[in-house]
């Protein structure tokens, strides 16, 4: 079976690795908008450990979430399905969602992170229920889910600009040898190999959840070497093959190929099945805030539950529970919690600061990026194939753009917002972070106007803000022997009374992986206290 590309699997550059660094142009312009991010200065007074000590009576409660994004949601929805109240979930930030948060303007909802979620396979059978329950499964026909066409992303999906002119899909149609149309099909054959194998536990050879994913050694053994390698190893060395490879990895690991795992490179293609009736396996849900509209919606599920600007920044094991000090940023003050479980649903190296005990040292790596929302006075157009709901330049480093009004009834000749996204990826993670922390509002926005206005001239003058957002530690990158990492080993198992969880133990920055994560430390702890429930898992 070919394996045709999604919106996910595009093409970043004309040549593999030739993309130039985004510089600054000479626009000459600025414009309103904001710089903004992570809360940087209270995650680094946990580095720093700088916290009154606690004062007034420990409160006691069943079990504590630490970390209010997509993992810990959906560990305070596990527990609540199953019957149990008794848990407190504190966030660091002013409001929910990591890295599914969103943001609004006059003119839309905006993503500021996470943008869609593919169907999900059929393993994933929490996911599922989740989805039925907020409505976006309406039924079944012939056995499989029925999804609400509303959420499916609407036409037209996709679109490269080219050689100067849009084309709808994103992998080129023109310009190509007889040798690049080769090697492109050996490689859809061989990642629909992949997508179709199964290992010699009978599990499939990579599944979403990646947990789920065999562990057949002939699988495992890609993860030894990097992406790049493995592509050299197997003679593909067309550019634009390579070029569209590196945009893929860039796109959910945001990183380069030479960085990342080949198990997890092939993942990438291969882990994907999506079940759906109506042939609608292969879409994606979307709204105009992304995945904020699932984070918003998880966290209404646990309205009275979740302490906002309250950080959990020390937990030790008090006999057969947990005591974590809390530090209230509102209040500046720190409070004390017995728990009789706690889950740790926040980075990996952030855990290893505030639970040593518990956690390993991390070994994870992760990735910077940026994220802009550009409001426009009038959608951009083109030479070709009109607008769609993702934009991409075959000739820049950025990821292009998706449009924020895709969804909407507002679609057309009105204003709308583009939400555009860069990973950091040709610097190392700390060379890249310290651009994000001392690189200006203004130089940014000159940079992020030169690259739209190179997509799309014709937005000269209707370029009205520019709002820009700064992931530090936005994702894990799955690099090289990942899936053995003695620390990534440990957070999966945990240690009672403790749990973890975060998509970074699986190494895939996914809303299935955090959800997933979320659940199956939900279920751990439920067991751990004897609450009855049936396994979603």
């Amino acid at each position: 079976m070919k394996v045709e590309p999604t919106r996910r699997q595009v093409m970043g550059a004309a040549l593999a690795g030739s993309g130039a660094a985004l510089l600054p142009g000479c626009t000459g312009t600025s414009f309103p908008g904001e710089l903004g991010g992570a809360d940087w200065q209270r995650g680094h007074l946990i580095r720093e450990g700088r916290f009154p000590a606690a004062t007034g009576p420990v409160e006691d409660v069943g079990v504590l979430i630490a970390g209010g994004g997509i993992a810990g949601l959906s560990t305070g929805w596990r527990l609540a399905e199953a019957g149990f109240a008794d848990f407190a979930l504190c966030e660091l930030e002013d409001s929910p969602g990591g890295n599914a948060r969103s943001g609004r303007n006059a003119v839309s909802a905006y993503p500021l992170g996470a943008h869609y979620l593919p169907v999900p396979n059929r393993e994933a059978r929490a996911l599922r229920h989740m989805l039925r329950q907020f409505g976006m499964i309406m039924g079944e026909e012939q056995g499989a889910p029925v999804y609400d066409p509303l959420q499916l992303c609407a036409d037209l999906e996709e679109r490269l600009l080219w050689r100067g002119k849009w084309q709808e899909g994103l992998y080129p149609a023109s310009a190509l040898t007889p040798e690049d149309h080769t090697q492109r099909s050996r490689f859809d054959a061989a990642m629909a190999k992949f997508r179709s194998a199964t290992g010699s536990d009978g599990k499939p050879a990579f599944a979403v959840p990646m947990a789920l994913s065999s562990e057949d050694p002939q699988y495992r053994a890609l993860d030894k070497q990097s992406f790049a390698n493995w592509l050299d190893a197997q003679g593909y060395s067309s550019q634009p093959l390579r070029a569209y490879l590196r945009y893929s990895v860039r796109d959910d690991y945001g990183t380069e190929p030479e960085r990342v795992s080949a198990w997890a490179g092939i993942h990438y293609f291969a882990g994907r099945r999506g079940w759906a009736a109506r042939g609608d396996g292969d879409r994606e849900l979307t709204w105009p805030e992304g995945n904020g509209r699932l984070a918003a919606l998880l966290a209404n599920r646990l309205s009275g539950h979740v302490r906002l600007a309250q950080s959990v920044v020390r937990v030790v094991r008090e006999g057969g529970k947990v005591l974590a000090d809390v530090f209230d940023h509102r209040q500046q003050q720190t409070r004390r919690i017995r728990a009789r479980a706690a889950v740790l649903a926040m980075p990996h190296f952030v855990a290893a600061r505030v639970a040593p005990d518990f956690a390993a040292k991390d070994g994870f790596a992760y990735a910077p990026w940026v994220v802009a929302n550009v409001t426009v006075s009038r959608p951009p157009a083109g030479k070709g194939t009109p607008l769609a709901w993702d934009n991409v330049s075959a000739a820049s480093e950025s990821l292009g753009y998706v449009v924020a009004t895709h969804q909407t009834s507002s679609a057309g000749s009105g204003p709308t917002v583009l939400t555009w996204y860069l990973p950091l990826s040709r610097e190392t993670p700390a060379e890249a972070r310290k651009i994000l922390m001392t690189r200006t509002l203004a130089t940014w926005q000159e940079i992020i106007s030169d690259d739209l206005l190179a997509m799309n001239p014709d937005l000269a003058g209707a370029i009205e803000r520019i709002d820009v957002w700064r992931w530090g530690h936005a994702m894990a990158s799955p690099v090289p022997g990942f899936l053995d990492d003695p620390a990534r080993d440990a957070a999966a198992r945990g240690k009672p009374p403790v749990w973890f969880a975060h998509s970074d133990i699986s190494g895939l920055s996914l809303f299935e992986e955090a959800h997933y994560r979320g659940v199956l430390a939900a279920e751990g702890v439920l067991a751990h206290l004897a609450h009855p429930f049936e396994s979603l898992v």
